[in-house]
Protein backbone atom coordinates (compact mmCIF):
# COMPACT_ATOMS: atom_id res chain seq x y z
CA UNK A 1 0.00 0.00 0.00
CA UNK A 2 3.19 2.37 1.00
CA UNK A 3 4.38 1.48 -2.82
CA UNK A 4 1.54 2.65 -4.45
CA UNK A 5 0.42 5.59 -2.94
CA UNK A 6 3.78 6.92 -3.25
CA UNK A 7 4.37 5.91 -6.70
CA UNK A 8 4.59 7.96 -9.67
CA UNK A 9 2.55 5.65 -11.62
CA UNK A 10 -0.88 6.08 -9.13
CA UNK A 11 -0.06 10.41 -9.80
CA UNK A 12 0.10 9.88 -13.23
CA UNK A 13 -3.36 7.57 -13.76
CA UNK A 14 -5.60 9.67 -11.05
CA UNK A 15 -4.87 13.20 -11.51
CA UNK A 16 -7.26 14.75 -14.08
CA UNK A 17 -5.25 16.59 -16.07
CA UNK A 18 -1.79 15.87 -17.84
CA UNK A 19 -0.47 19.32 -16.54
CA UNK A 20 -1.32 18.17 -12.66
CA UNK A 21 1.11 17.76 -9.93
CA UNK A 22 4.03 18.80 -12.14
CA UNK A 23 5.03 21.48 -10.16
CA UNK A 24 6.60 20.75 -6.80
CA UNK A 25 4.13 22.16 -4.29
CA UNK A 26 3.47 22.08 -0.44
CA UNK A 27 0.69 19.38 -1.54
CA UNK A 28 2.06 16.53 -3.81
CA UNK A 29 -0.17 14.10 -4.55
CA UNK A 30 0.78 11.64 -2.11
CA UNK A 31 0.51 14.99 0.80
CA UNK A 32 -3.03 15.42 -0.40
CA UNK A 33 -4.05 11.64 -0.47
CA UNK A 34 -2.48 11.50 3.16
CA UNK A 35 -4.27 14.41 4.26
CA UNK A 36 -7.80 12.65 2.87
CA UNK A 37 -7.23 9.60 4.78
CA UNK A 38 -6.41 11.28 8.25
CA UNK A 39 -10.96 11.51 8.98
CA UNK A 40 -11.34 14.77 8.49
CA UNK A 41 -14.31 15.71 10.32
CA UNK A 42 -13.64 19.06 11.40
CA UNK A 43 -13.08 22.48 10.60
CA UNK A 44 -10.27 22.12 7.54
CA UNK A 45 -8.25 25.07 9.17
CA UNK A 46 -8.31 23.13 12.17
CA UNK A 47 -7.61 19.64 10.57
CA UNK A 48 -4.45 20.96 8.26
CA UNK A 49 -2.79 22.66 11.43
CA UNK A 50 -3.53 18.91 13.10
CA UNK A 51 -1.78 17.54 10.16
CA UNK A 52 1.21 19.57 9.72
CA UNK A 53 1.51 19.48 13.55
CA UNK A 54 1.60 15.60 13.79
CA UNK A 55 3.90 15.21 10.82
CA UNK A 56 7.09 17.57 12.24
CA UNK A 57 6.41 15.90 15.65
CA UNK A 58 6.84 12.23 14.36
CA UNK A 59 8.83 12.50 11.20
CA UNK A 60 12.16 12.89 10.87
CA UNK A 61 12.15 13.62 6.82
CA UNK A 62 12.14 16.97 7.45
CA UNK A 63 9.22 20.10 7.88
CA UNK A 64 6.03 19.62 6.72
CA UNK A 65 4.88 22.79 5.11
CA UNK A 66 1.54 24.49 6.02
CA UNK A 67 -0.92 25.41 3.16
CA UNK A 68 -4.38 26.70 3.37
CA UNK A 69 -7.92 25.20 3.05
CA UNK A 70 -8.05 27.25 0.16
CA UNK A 71 -4.92 25.27 -1.40
CA UNK A 72 -6.01 22.15 -0.81
CA UNK A 73 -9.64 22.32 -1.96
CA UNK A 74 -8.22 23.77 -4.87
CA UNK A 75 -5.59 20.44 -5.17
CA UNK A 76 -8.03 17.76 -4.16
CA UNK A 77 -9.70 19.42 -7.64
CA UNK A 78 -6.83 17.67 -9.76
CA UNK A 79 -7.80 14.20 -8.16
CA UNK A 80 -10.10 11.93 -9.49
CA UNK A 81 -12.24 10.23 -7.13
CA UNK A 82 -11.72 6.45 -8.82
CA UNK A 83 -8.04 6.81 -6.95
CA UNK A 84 -9.80 5.47 -3.34
CA UNK A 85 -11.76 2.53 -5.07
CA UNK A 86 -8.35 1.02 -6.63
CA UNK A 87 -6.09 1.69 -3.60
CA UNK A 88 -9.08 -0.42 -1.88
CA UNK A 89 -8.75 -2.92 -4.30
CA UNK A 90 -5.04 -3.57 -3.46
CA UNK A 91 -6.37 -4.30 0.07
CA UNK A 92 -8.45 -6.51 -1.40
CA UNK A 93 -6.22 -8.19 -3.67
CA UNK A 94 -3.90 -8.99 -1.30
CA UNK A 95 -6.30 -9.85 1.31
CA UNK A 96 -8.05 -13.08 -0.48
CA UNK A 97 -4.49 -14.96 -1.27
CA UNK A 98 -4.11 -18.63 -0.55
CA UNK A 99 -1.58 -17.45 2.35
CA UNK A 100 -3.80 -15.47 4.13
CA UNK A 101 -4.73 -17.39 7.29
CA UNK A 102 -7.11 -14.97 8.77
CA UNK A 103 -9.43 -14.55 5.91
CA UNK A 104 -12.56 -16.68 6.63
CA UNK A 105 -15.17 -18.49 4.41
CA UNK A 106 -17.74 -20.57 4.95
CA UNK A 107 -17.49 -24.14 3.23
CA UNK A 108 -14.68 -22.70 1.38
CA UNK A 109 -16.89 -19.89 -0.22
CA UNK A 110 -17.42 -16.25 0.22
CA UNK A 111 -20.66 -15.11 1.50
CA UNK A 112 -21.28 -11.66 0.50
CA UNK A 113 -24.27 -9.29 0.65
CA UNK A 114 -25.42 -6.73 -1.08
CA UNK A 115 -28.28 -3.99 0.38
CA UNK A 116 -28.62 0.22 -0.36
CA UNK A 117 -29.22 2.91 2.42
CA UNK A 118 -29.58 7.00 1.60
CA UNK A 119 -26.89 9.57 2.23
CA UNK A 120 -28.11 13.11 3.16
CA UNK A 121 -26.01 15.71 0.60
CA UNK A 122 -25.22 19.33 1.04
CA UNK A 123 -27.95 21.10 -0.49
CA UNK A 124 -26.15 22.80 -3.54
CA UNK A 125 -27.83 23.43 -7.01
CA UNK A 126 -25.08 21.10 -8.67
CA UNK A 127 -25.96 17.91 -5.87
CA UNK A 128 -29.78 18.41 -6.36
CA UNK A 129 -29.14 18.23 -10.29
CA UNK A 130 -26.70 15.03 -9.65
CA UNK A 131 -28.70 12.97 -7.15
CA UNK A 132 -32.23 14.37 -6.91
CA UNK A 133 -34.35 15.57 -3.82
CA UNK A 134 -36.87 14.49 -1.44
CA UNK A 135 -38.83 15.28 1.24
CA UNK A 136 -38.36 14.67 4.87
CA UNK A 137 -41.08 14.53 7.13
CA UNK A 138 -41.33 18.21 7.33
CA UNK A 139 -42.07 18.48 3.95
CA UNK A 140 -38.47 20.02 3.76
CA UNK A 141 -36.41 19.06 0.44
CA UNK A 142 -33.26 17.47 1.24
CA UNK A 143 -30.38 16.39 -1.42
CA UNK A 144 -30.11 12.55 -0.92
CA UNK A 145 -27.97 10.03 -2.96
CA UNK A 146 -28.35 6.32 -3.63
CA UNK A 147 -25.49 4.19 -2.13
CA UNK A 148 -24.87 0.30 -2.42
CA UNK A 149 -22.29 -1.94 -1.37
CA UNK A 150 -20.94 -5.54 -2.01
CA UNK A 151 -20.42 -6.61 1.36
CA UNK A 152 -17.81 -9.75 2.61
CA UNK A 153 -19.96 -9.89 5.29
CA UNK A 154 -17.44 -12.57 7.49
CA UNK A 155 -14.02 -10.49 6.84
CA UNK A 156 -15.95 -7.06 7.17
CA UNK A 157 -14.62 -5.85 3.57
CA UNK A 158 -16.68 -3.63 1.03
CA UNK A 159 -15.44 -5.09 -2.32
CA UNK A 160 -17.08 -2.62 -4.45
CA UNK A 161 -19.15 0.25 -3.66
CA UNK A 162 -21.62 2.18 -6.06
CA UNK A 163 -22.95 5.92 -5.22
CA UNK A 164 -25.84 7.55 -7.72
CA UNK A 165 -28.72 9.09 -8.20
CA UNK A 166 -32.44 8.73 -6.34
CA UNK A 167 -33.73 7.76 -9.64
CA UNK A 168 -31.31 4.46 -9.94
CA UNK A 169 -32.79 1.53 -8.10
CA UNK A 170 -31.73 -1.13 -6.15
CA UNK A 171 -31.56 -3.69 -8.48
CA UNK A 172 -29.50 -1.67 -10.80
CA UNK A 173 -27.30 -0.69 -8.49
CA UNK A 174 -26.55 -4.08 -7.06
CA UNK A 175 -25.84 -5.37 -10.74
CA UNK A 176 -23.13 -2.52 -10.95
CA UNK A 177 -21.32 -4.99 -8.71
CA UNK A 178 -20.82 -8.54 -10.65
CA UNK A 179 -17.43 -7.21 -11.83
CA UNK A 180 -16.64 -8.32 -8.26
CA UNK A 181 -18.63 -11.69 -8.51
CA UNK A 182 -16.49 -14.83 -8.44
CA UNK A 183 -17.55 -18.19 -9.34
CA UNK A 184 -19.83 -19.83 -6.04
CA UNK A 185 -19.86 -16.73 -4.16
CA UNK A 186 -23.10 -16.71 -2.70
CA UNK A 187 -24.76 -13.30 -2.22
CA UNK A 188 -27.44 -12.65 -0.19
CA UNK A 189 -30.22 -9.94 -0.81
CA UNK A 190 -33.35 -8.38 0.86
CA UNK A 191 -36.85 -8.07 -0.28
CA UNK A 192 -36.15 -5.66 -2.70
CA UNK A 193 -34.50 -7.56 -4.76
CA UNK A 194 -35.84 -10.85 -6.64
CA UNK A 195 -36.83 -10.70 -9.90
CA UNK A 196 -36.63 -13.69 -12.80
CA UNK A 197 -33.55 -11.07 -14.70
CA UNK A 198 -32.08 -10.19 -11.52
CA UNK A 199 -31.71 -14.61 -10.54
CA UNK A 200 -30.66 -15.25 -14.21
CA UNK A 201 -27.85 -12.58 -14.38
CA UNK A 202 -26.22 -14.42 -11.24
CA UNK A 203 -26.79 -17.90 -12.53
CA UNK A 204 -24.95 -16.84 -15.96
CA UNK A 205 -21.88 -15.59 -14.07
CA UNK A 206 -21.68 -18.66 -12.08
CA UNK A 207 -22.63 -16.74 -8.68
CA UNK A 208 -25.24 -18.19 -6.15
CA UNK A 209 -27.99 -15.66 -4.74
CA UNK A 210 -30.16 -16.36 -1.55
CA UNK A 211 -33.18 -13.66 -1.56
CA UNK A 212 -35.91 -13.07 0.84
CA UNK A 213 -39.37 -13.03 -0.91
CA UNK A 214 -42.71 -10.30 -0.17
CA UNK A 215 -44.91 -13.56 -0.39
CA UNK A 216 -47.89 -11.43 -1.59
CA UNK A 217 -46.34 -10.07 -4.74
CA UNK A 218 -45.30 -13.74 -5.75
CA UNK A 219 -47.52 -16.14 -7.00
CA UNK A 220 -45.15 -19.14 -6.43
CA UNK A 221 -43.97 -18.07 -3.05
CA UNK A 222 -48.03 -18.07 -1.95
CA UNK A 223 -48.50 -21.79 -3.68
CA UNK A 224 -45.26 -22.69 -1.94
CA UNK A 225 -46.39 -21.37 1.51
CA UNK A 226 -49.66 -22.90 0.86
CA UNK A 227 -48.28 -26.49 0.18
CA UNK A 228 -46.69 -26.19 3.90
CA UNK A 229 -43.04 -27.61 2.83
CA UNK A 230 -39.70 -26.46 4.05
CA UNK A 231 -38.28 -26.85 0.85
CA UNK A 232 -39.06 -27.54 -2.48
CA UNK A 233 -36.75 -27.20 -5.92
CA UNK A 234 -39.10 -25.90 -8.82
CA UNK A 235 -38.80 -23.51 -11.91
CA UNK A 236 -40.20 -20.03 -12.27
CA UNK A 237 -40.42 -18.12 -15.91
CA UNK A 238 -40.72 -14.33 -16.38
CA UNK A 239 -43.80 -12.70 -15.82
CA UNK A 240 -46.08 -11.57 -19.04
CA UNK A 241 -45.34 -8.00 -18.68
CA UNK A 242 -41.33 -8.36 -18.37
CA UNK A 243 -39.34 -6.58 -21.09
CA UNK A 244 -36.99 -9.17 -23.26
CA UNK A 245 -35.50 -6.33 -25.28
CA UNK A 246 -31.93 -7.72 -25.17
CA UNK A 247 -31.96 -10.33 -23.55
CA UNK A 248 -30.57 -14.02 -23.76
CA UNK A 249 -33.95 -15.66 -22.84
CA UNK A 250 -37.58 -15.34 -23.93
CA UNK A 251 -40.97 -16.02 -21.91
CA UNK A 252 -40.50 -19.82 -21.67
CA UNK A 253 -37.09 -20.28 -20.52
CA UNK A 254 -37.16 -21.83 -16.94
CA UNK A 255 -35.14 -20.90 -14.29
CA UNK A 256 -34.72 -23.53 -11.85
CA UNK A 257 -34.35 -22.35 -7.97
CA UNK A 258 -35.15 -23.83 -4.68
CA UNK A 259 -37.80 -22.08 -1.98
CA UNK A 260 -37.22 -21.86 1.46
CA UNK A 261 -39.66 -21.25 4.36
CA UNK A 262 -38.70 -20.11 7.73
CA UNK A 263 -40.60 -19.81 10.54
CA UNK A 264 -39.67 -17.19 12.63
CA UNK A 265 -40.93 -16.66 16.85
CA UNK A 266 -43.43 -14.02 16.29
CA UNK A 267 -45.14 -16.92 14.28
CA UNK A 268 -44.46 -15.01 10.68
CA UNK A 269 -43.52 -16.76 7.85
CA UNK A 270 -40.65 -16.01 5.72
CA UNK A 271 -39.59 -17.32 2.11
CA UNK A 272 -36.52 -17.50 0.59
CA UNK A 273 -35.37 -18.18 -2.84
CA UNK A 274 -31.94 -19.15 -3.55
CA UNK A 275 -30.10 -21.19 -6.27
CA UNK A 276 -28.58 -23.30 -4.41
CA UNK A 277 -30.42 -26.55 -5.04
CA UNK A 278 -28.19 -29.24 -3.40
CA UNK A 279 -30.01 -30.26 -0.26
CA UNK A 280 -27.44 -32.78 1.12
CA UNK A 281 -24.80 -29.98 0.50
CA UNK A 282 -27.07 -27.31 2.00
CA UNK A 283 -30.19 -28.22 4.26
CA UNK A 284 -32.74 -26.19 5.04
CA UNK A 285 -32.23 -25.57 8.27
CA UNK A 286 -28.98 -23.68 7.28
CA UNK A 287 -30.88 -20.93 5.62
CA UNK A 288 -32.10 -19.28 8.96
CA UNK A 289 -28.62 -18.85 9.84
CA UNK A 290 -27.12 -17.99 6.19
CA UNK A 291 -29.73 -15.53 6.14
CA UNK A 292 -29.50 -13.65 8.99
CA UNK A 293 -25.85 -12.57 7.57
CA UNK A 294 -27.67 -10.12 5.84
CA UNK A 295 -27.54 -8.20 8.87
CA UNK A 296 -23.91 -7.44 8.83
CA UNK A 297 -24.28 -4.84 6.18
CA UNK A 298 -27.07 -3.09 8.49
CA UNK A 299 -23.92 -2.71 10.47
CA UNK A 300 -21.59 -2.00 8.03
CA UNK A 301 -23.92 1.09 7.45
CA UNK A 302 -24.21 2.78 10.80
CA UNK A 303 -20.36 2.04 11.15
CA UNK A 304 -20.32 4.01 8.02
CA UNK A 305 -22.78 7.05 8.87
CA UNK A 306 -22.46 6.82 12.65
CA UNK A 307 -18.95 5.97 13.10
CA UNK A 308 -17.02 7.14 10.10
CA UNK A 309 -19.76 9.89 9.77
CA UNK A 310 -19.10 9.90 6.27
CA UNK A 311 -21.97 12.23 6.03
CA UNK A 312 -19.82 14.91 7.16
CA UNK A 313 -18.53 16.10 3.68
CA UNK A 314 -15.64 18.34 3.64
CA UNK A 315 -16.56 19.54 0.16
CA UNK A 316 -19.75 20.33 -1.76
CA UNK A 317 -19.01 19.46 -5.05
CA UNK A 318 -19.73 16.60 -6.24
CA UNK A 319 -16.29 15.04 -6.61
CA UNK A 320 -16.14 15.97 -2.96
CA UNK A 321 -18.94 13.72 -2.06
CA UNK A 322 -17.70 11.09 -4.11
CA UNK A 323 -13.77 11.29 -2.87
CA UNK A 324 -15.01 11.48 0.87
CA UNK A 325 -17.45 8.58 -0.04
CA UNK A 326 -14.69 6.60 -1.15
CA UNK A 327 -12.29 7.57 1.24
CA UNK A 328 -14.86 6.18 3.58
CA UNK A 329 -15.39 2.74 2.15
CA UNK A 330 -10.96 2.45 1.80
CA UNK A 331 -10.33 3.16 5.81
CA UNK A 332 -13.18 0.63 6.77
CA UNK A 333 -11.30 -1.49 4.91
CA UNK A 334 -7.95 -1.09 6.37
CA UNK A 335 -9.46 -1.04 9.74
CA UNK A 336 -10.69 -4.46 8.99
CA UNK A 337 -7.64 -5.85 7.56
CA UNK A 338 -5.73 -5.03 11.13
CA UNK A 339 -9.10 -6.34 13.23
CA UNK A 340 -8.82 -9.73 11.40
CA UNK A 341 -5.20 -9.96 11.82
CA UNK A 342 -6.50 -9.84 15.66
CA UNK A 343 -8.55 -13.10 15.54
CA UNK A 344 -6.33 -15.69 16.49
CA UNK A 345 -5.25 -13.66 19.21
CA UNK A 346 -8.76 -12.68 20.31
CA UNK A 347 -10.03 -16.66 20.40
CA UNK A 348 -7.49 -17.58 22.98
CA UNK A 349 -8.31 -14.95 25.10
CA UNK A 350 -12.20 -15.70 25.10
CA UNK A 351 -11.52 -19.15 25.82
CA UNK A 352 -11.34 -18.15 29.40
CA UNK A 353 -14.55 -15.56 29.22
CA UNK A 354 -18.04 -15.42 29.54
CA UNK A 355 -18.74 -13.99 26.39
CA UNK A 356 -16.13 -13.53 23.40
CA UNK A 357 -15.36 -9.68 23.01
CA UNK A 358 -14.57 -8.14 20.04
CA UNK A 359 -13.23 -5.26 18.95
CA UNK A 360 -14.76 -1.77 19.75
CA UNK A 361 -15.51 -0.09 16.67
CA UNK A 362 -16.00 3.14 17.05
CA UNK A 363 -12.74 3.51 19.47
CA UNK A 364 -11.11 1.78 16.61
CA UNK A 365 -11.22 4.28 14.34
CA UNK A 366 -10.61 7.02 17.11
CA UNK A 367 -6.85 5.41 17.42
CA UNK A 368 -6.82 5.00 13.83
CA UNK A 369 -6.69 9.56 13.72
CA UNK A 370 -3.28 10.22 12.97
CA UNK A 371 -1.37 7.13 13.15
CA UNK A 372 -3.08 5.82 9.48
CA UNK A 373 -0.25 8.65 8.52
CA UNK A 374 2.38 6.53 9.91
CA UNK A 375 0.67 3.56 8.83
CA UNK A 376 1.08 4.44 5.12
CA UNK A 377 4.07 6.80 5.36
CA UNK A 378 6.76 5.52 4.04
CA UNK A 379 9.17 6.76 6.46
CA UNK A 380 7.47 5.51 9.81
CA UNK A 381 8.58 2.60 11.45
CA UNK A 382 5.31 0.14 10.27
CA UNK A 383 5.83 -2.83 12.32
CA UNK A 384 6.48 -0.64 15.99
CA UNK A 385 3.26 1.67 14.32
CA UNK A 386 1.10 -1.81 13.47
CA UNK A 387 1.79 -3.25 16.81
CA UNK A 388 0.88 -0.46 18.65
CA UNK A 389 -2.37 0.30 17.02
CA UNK A 390 -3.11 -3.86 17.35
CA UNK A 391 -2.26 -3.24 21.36
CA UNK A 392 -5.09 -0.64 21.28
CA UNK A 393 -7.17 -2.59 19.68
CA UNK A 394 -6.88 -5.56 21.85
CA UNK A 395 -7.03 -3.82 25.16
CA UNK A 396 -10.50 -1.62 23.95
CA UNK A 397 -12.91 -4.56 23.45
CA UNK A 398 -16.70 -5.22 24.11
CA UNK A 399 -18.57 -8.32 24.73
CA UNK A 400 -20.69 -10.03 21.99
CA UNK A 401 -24.24 -11.13 23.13
CA UNK A 402 -25.87 -12.88 21.03
CA UNK A 403 -29.91 -13.48 21.04
CA UNK A 404 -31.03 -10.44 22.15
CA UNK A 405 -33.85 -8.47 20.70
CA UNK A 406 -35.92 -5.46 20.85
CA UNK A 407 -39.38 -4.86 19.31
CA UNK A 408 -39.70 -2.83 16.28
CA UNK A 409 -41.86 0.05 15.87
CA UNK A 410 -41.84 0.99 12.13
CA UNK A 411 -42.95 4.17 11.19
CA UNK A 412 -43.52 5.41 14.66
CA UNK A 413 -41.52 8.51 14.08
CA UNK A 414 -42.72 9.00 10.18
CA UNK A 415 -44.70 11.77 10.95
CA UNK A 416 -43.11 13.47 14.02
CA UNK A 417 -39.43 14.50 15.42
CA UNK A 418 -37.67 11.38 17.06
CA UNK A 419 -36.77 12.23 20.88
CA UNK A 420 -33.04 12.20 21.41
CA UNK A 421 -31.62 8.87 23.36
CA UNK A 422 -28.49 9.77 25.21
CA UNK A 423 -26.14 6.87 24.07
CA UNK A 424 -23.26 5.09 25.76
CA UNK A 425 -21.05 5.65 22.54
CA UNK A 426 -19.19 8.98 21.65
CA UNK A 427 -17.45 10.26 19.01
CA UNK A 428 -14.25 8.91 18.65
CA UNK A 429 -13.39 11.09 15.80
Amino acid sequence: MRETIFSKELALKFKMNEQDFTRNRKQPFSSTLLFMFNLLRRSLAIEIDGFVRYLNEHFSFGNARSFTSSAFIQNRKKIDPAVFSHLSNVIIENFYTTDNETANYLNGIRILVVDSTKLTLPYTAELKKCYGVMKNQSTVEVVQARASVLYDVLNGLVLDAALDGLNKGERELALRHNQKWKKKDLIIYDRGYPSYDFIHEHVKLGADCLIRVTVANFSFATTFVAGGKKSVVTEIYPSESHSLKDKDYDKNTPLKVRLLRVDLPSGEVEVLITTLLDSTKYPAKLFKKLYFMRWGVETFYDELKNKLKVEHFTGYSQASILQDFYCAIFISNLQSVIVNDLEPELSIQNEAKKYDYKVNTNLSYGFLKNRILELLCKQAPLESVFQELEALFIKHTIPVRNNRTFPRHAGKYRARIRPKVTKNQKDAI
